[in-house]
């Protein structure tokens, strides 16, 4: 099947497709993904533990895969200092900052200050959304490091997804991995993580945005915390 084939797979096809993938392992999945697509799949990553993970996995594949990170300049220090720590161990690694098309103060004279507190799902629009899909122009599909496990809405994810949002493929190759699982592999191979993670952060995101998770909550419960919502955007149907 071509990459333009798959842009237009049915249902079916990729029902196929996954059952396929479904025989191998997460590397099957990866080499799979860039055998198919190469240089016009890109990976967004949040830099959050899997997707250390899954950086490592994939330099084991293509080395200078194309990785992207959506800069909402409200990221924790810590999440911009791990950046540049895995820029030294994987240095072939083709990494984009991708910033938004309004600064800070340009949201806020627009929209008013401390948009994420009053309309957290339009500052998302504007820091996350619209920059992932400006960054998948002329992409033919993109990868990213959700897992079943994380969530609700997350548990019915498929190695290869059709995503109306973006107009394009979204491939996920950890569905099946479980956070001890994640942990494991990070301390196995001694990989770069976020220290906010030993800090009772499991899911880290902008810090206005962000808070610690107590014993026995979900671990995206530090997420937009008391603002009833749960993702920003990237992952939920148009």
């Amino acid at each position: 099947m071509s990459k333009l084939r798959y842009a237009t797979a049915t249902a079916e096809e990729l029902a196929a497709i996954n059952r396929e993938l479904a025989r191998g392992d997460t590397v099957d999945v990866i080499k799979w993904a860039y055998g198919t697509f190469g240089d016009e799949l890109i990976y967004s990553c949040s830099f959050g533990v899997e997707g250390i993970v899954l950086i490592d996995l994939i330099s084991g594949v293509k080395k200078d895969a194309r990785v992207t990170f959506l800069d909402t300049n409200l990221h924790f220090a810590e999440t911009y200092d791990l950046i540049e720590r895995v820029r030294e161990r994987y240095p072939d690694l083709r990494l984009t900052i991708k910033q938004p098309d309004l600064t800070l103060a340009e949201q806020a004279a627009i929209h008013g200050d401390k948009l994420w507190a009053s309309q957290p799902d339009l500052c998302c629009q504007l820091r996350k959304v619209e920059p992932l899909d400006s960054a998948l122009k002329g992409a033919a599909a993109w990868m990213s490091g959700l897992r079943r496990e994380q969530s609700p809405t997350r548990a019915h994810v498929q190695f290869v997804n059709r995503d109306e949002r973006f107009q394009s493929l979204k491939i996920c190759p950890l569905i099946h991995w479980k956070w001890d699982e994640v942990w494991q592999y990070v301390r196995m191979f001694d990989l770069p993580y976020n220290p906010l993670h030993d800090q009772s952060y499991p899911s880290i995101g902008c810090a206005p945005c962000t808070r610690p998770v107590a014993a026995g909550e979900d671990s995206r419960a530090g997420r937009w915390a008391n603002l009833g919502k749960t993702e920003c955007g990237l992952h939920v149907p148009k």
